[in-house]
């Protein structure tokens, strides 16, 4: 299903690109304005930059959360609390029909948790020591499973999907206005002008703001999915518990940025750049499921 959706969205964007220009005549203008622009092949060049960056990230993904929070994976149980918590995430994994994830701790005031991986049977689950000291077995046990839930749904690989393409568009858009400025305001005729450059990187800042919106939608539609994905595991009122005790805890750090997308609870932030809905919509949406 993941390559199918891979394929699909790029025939989808082909297509749908091919189909504006036609409508709009933007090929017949650019030609009547000297634009040589070959649309072909820098879809192919802004495809090729768009995923690239997002699927070394994917590929990076765990070892950077693993230093970027100085996870300590629990390779031997030392305790009865980690005993457990590899224990709750294998028997969670076997119910989603996963690999067993690796399981680690990261010290951290805030109660968190984040799942990461480049395949649902290579990835990482992480909860924090504030997450530990703050809630009960049943809220962990919640967390954990809506990690679990996001591995299992294949949130990571999927979001990587969606942020090439967007990644694509920006790209793709970016080129194609600062070409446009450099024929006609401009009119130079071979090669680029400066005006190329200097509108392109100005564009592609704008593009990429408005496209980090689309990625962070996404983004919140999937929270709701590991919600569901999290009752089924651990149980709805464990679930709806957890996050009303994440509702009721007092400010504390936020996460890092860059990890802030992979967390249960990623803090308050701009509602269109937000990577999580408000812990009150997930909770009546968790109340709604039947």
């Amino acid at each position: 299903m993941r390559i199918l959706l891979f394929l699909g969205t790029n025939i989808a964007i082909m297509a749908l690109l091919s189909l504006t220009f036609s409508l709009f005549g933007v090929q017949g203008l650019l030609a009547d304005n000297g634009v040589d622009l070959n649309l072909q092949a820098l879809l192919l060049y802004s495809a090729v930059i768009g995923f690239a960056g997002s699927f070394i990230s994917l590929l990076m993904s765990k070892w950077l959360a693993k230093r970027s929070m100085n996870v300590q994976v629990i390779a031997e149980p030392s305790n009865p609390t980690e005993s457990w918590l590899v224990q709750t995430v294998r028997l969670q994994a076997e119910r989603a029909n996963i690999g067993m994830p690796e399981v680690g701790v990261f010290d951290h005031p805030s109660p968190n948790a984040f799942a990461t991986g480049w395949n649902k049977n290579n990835a990482l689950v992480a909860v924090s020591t504030g997450l530990l000291r703050s809630m009960n077995k049943n809220e962990v046990e919640a967390v954990l499973a809506h990690e679990v839930s996001h591995v299992a749904n294949g949130d990571m690989v999927t979001l990587t999907l969606v942020q090439g393409v967007v990644n694509t568009f920006v790209v793709f858009l970016s080129r194609i206005i600062g070409h446009v400025v450099d024929r006609v305001v401009f009119k130079v005729e071979r090669g680029h002008g400066p005006a190329f450059y200097i509108v392109s990187f100005l564009a592609q800042i704008v593009l990429g703001i408005l496209a980090m919106t689309i990625v962070m939608w996404f983004s919140r539609y999937r929270e709701f999915r590991a919600d569901e994905g999290g009752a089924k595991l651990a149980g709805k009122q464990n679930m709806i518990a957890a996050l009303e005790s994440l509702q009721r805890g007092k400010e504390t750090e936020p996460m890092p940025d860059e990890m802030r997308a992979l967390a249960i609870n990623a803090g308050k932030v701009q509602k269109l750049f937000s990577s999580h809905p408000p812990l009150e919509d997930r909770i009546q949406a968790l109340k709604n499921m039947q």
